[in-house]
């Protein structure tokens, strides 16, 4: 017998996953401006008008697929796991799924492609901000400003401190990632990488200067005594 009428709701999410899988797949295999969305729906098994009703165009269905990968680690910071981690822990964690990610061969194809496109199809280039790079910015934003309310932070622009947080994990080392000067990291360089950046974010790179004016003390009052 022939099924008629609309599909269940599990057979539409099935559906939309396989377009999802398959969009993915052949954006990082051809790139965006020469992939045709005639391509993707024979290769997922959908009809055009299922690509344009749910996602609008060829640029809706990248942020889409952009949106998927994000949702994977934008809520690992949460305001559940927040309550139950301490903020450095918190930071932490987020930072190496963030790492992890971010650094993994597809990612990066999948940004290259972004990157090589963007000046052509800025909608594109709009797409991929909003659902990932700003998604992950508010998020943190959100973080700090929670934190900023129980005294743990500095009133400092709360955008501000989630800004440089993410600018400090990237750092030249995702850079040369980017251009193929280096491998994706393992699962230990990630945990030093987090570790030292974290570290380093939370309690600033200047010596801790009360021990020494101690010493410069009792070293002044040590000479007075002598003389």
């Amino acid at each position: 017998m022939v099924k008629c009428g609309r599909p269940r709701k599990g057979e539409e999410l099935l559906s939309r996953d396989r377009l999802l899988d398959t969009a993915i797949s052949l954006f990082l295999e051809y790139g965006y401006g020469n992939l045709s969305l005639e391509n993707i729906a024979r290769d997922a098994r959908v009809s055009m008008r299922t690509i344009y009703s749910q996602f609008g165009g060829k640029a809706g269905l990248f942020g889409a697929v952009i949106r998927r990968c994000s949702d994977q680690f934008v809520t690992s910071l949460s305001e559940g796991h927040v309550l139950e981690s301490s903020p450095e822990e918190a930071l932490t964690s987020f930072a190496k799924q963030f790492l992890f990610r971010i650094t993994r061969p597809d990612v990066v194809r999948i940004r290259a492609v972004l990157i090589g496109e963007a000046l052509r199809f800025p909608d594109l280039a709009i797409q991929f901000y909003e659902q990932g790079p700003q998604r992950t910015l508010d998020h943190l934003t959100q973080f700090f400003a929670r934190h900023q309310q129980t005294g743990y932070f500095a009133a400092i622009d709360p955008h501000f401190l989630a800004d440089q947080f993410l600018s400090a994990l990237r750092s030249e080392r995702f850079q040369k990632l980017q251009l193929g000067l280096e491998l994706a990291p393992d699962e230990a360089e990630i945990d030093v990488w987090v570790r030292q950046t974290v570290g380093l974010f939370l309690h600033g790179s200047l010596k801790d200067r009360s021990s020494n004016t101690k010493g410069e003390v009792s070293t002044v009052c040590q000479s007075t005594l002598s003389n």
